[in-house]
């Protein structure tokens, strides 16, 4: 993400939470933000008992992450930033900031069904964390 405080910061806990035995998870953006949004802290907290601030989630510039092996947009709709490499998929996702509960659940959903399909693939070839 841009700021790396809403959608990216969903994947990155739930990548830790869902597969961890298969991938590290890292967010980051181009720019950030003082915090990660509010509503996606307390719905993950809701929904999966998930304290991002507490699991020391913060938003972080593309250059504070390790090189990475799968780069994924989460779908910018304004032109993603370049981050020094192509990305591997594009999730497509519209940012739910300043939107319902409702509709940060659907996007939440979403991320957790593309985590769960990227594990999968990613079993299946055989490629495991080392």
């Amino acid at each position: 993400c841009v700021h790396n405080s809403c959608r990216s910061q969903i994947a990155e806990a739930l990548g830790k939470h869902l597969a961890s035995d298969i991938f590290e998870s890292y967010s980051a953006g181009t720019e950030t933000k003082p915090q990660i949004n509010q509503d996606t802290v307390r719905i993950m907290k809701e929904t999966y008992g998930i304290d991002m601030e507490a699991n020391s989630q913060h938003s972080k510039l593309i250059t504070d992450i390790p090189d990475v092996d799968i780069a994924i947009s989460m779908g910018c709709n304004v032109g993603c930033p370049f981050i020094g490499r192509a990305f591997d998929d594009n999730w497509g996702l519209d940012d739910p900031t300043g939107k319902s509960d409702d509709d940060f659940k659907a996007v939440i959903q979403r991320i957790e069904e593309n985590i769960m399909e990227l594990k999968k693939r990613l079993s299946e070839s055989g490629v495991l964390r080392e």
